[in-house]
């Protein structure tokens, strides 16, 4: 099957297959005689299993990993979860900064919301939260 057909087959775009091929993430394709890439039903499937790596969260270097341990007959059980306890972990934290930057965000929006309520949209000073902001900002660097 010629990348076009692949692409159209897998849901991604040929560059992205291409890419996936440069990265040595599949096998070389096999060239037809008008120098075309072909593709077999096994690289489909390698192609549809690096996609769904992907979504996830696991990189490239990790997806290459999985594609060995996915053609090893032994051990890759315990491999694989070392992995995605890790992964998990990884997803624990990144929630837990987006609760803190949920919490962040929604204070300060009860800010505008009051500011607004007391003195409508022409206030004395400016908006609070741009000077919050503003003050904050050379605080994380």
């Amino acid at each position: 099957m010629q990348i076009g057909k692949v692409a159209e087959q897998t849901g991604l775009t040929v560059d992205t297959i291409r890419f996936y091929e440069k990265q040595r993430l599949l096998k070389r394709a096999s060239r037809s005689n008008g120098g075309f890439r072909l593709f077999t039903a096994a690289d489909i499937q390698a192609i549809q299993f690096i996609r769904r790596a992907q979504e996830l969260g696991f990189s490239l270097n990790e997806i290459r990993e999985l594609l060995i341990l996915r053609n090893e007959e032994t051990g890759s059980c315990s491999h694989m979860r070392n992995l995605l306890q890790s992964k998990v972990a990884v997803v624990k934290n990144k929630i837990a900064q987006l609760r803190a930057l949920e919490l962040d965000l929604a204070g300060r929006l009860r800010t505008c919301e009051h500011q607004l309520t007391q003195n409508g949209d022409a206030h004395p000073g400016g908006c609070r939260v741009l000077a919050e902001i503003a003050r904050n900002e050379g605080m994380d660097s």
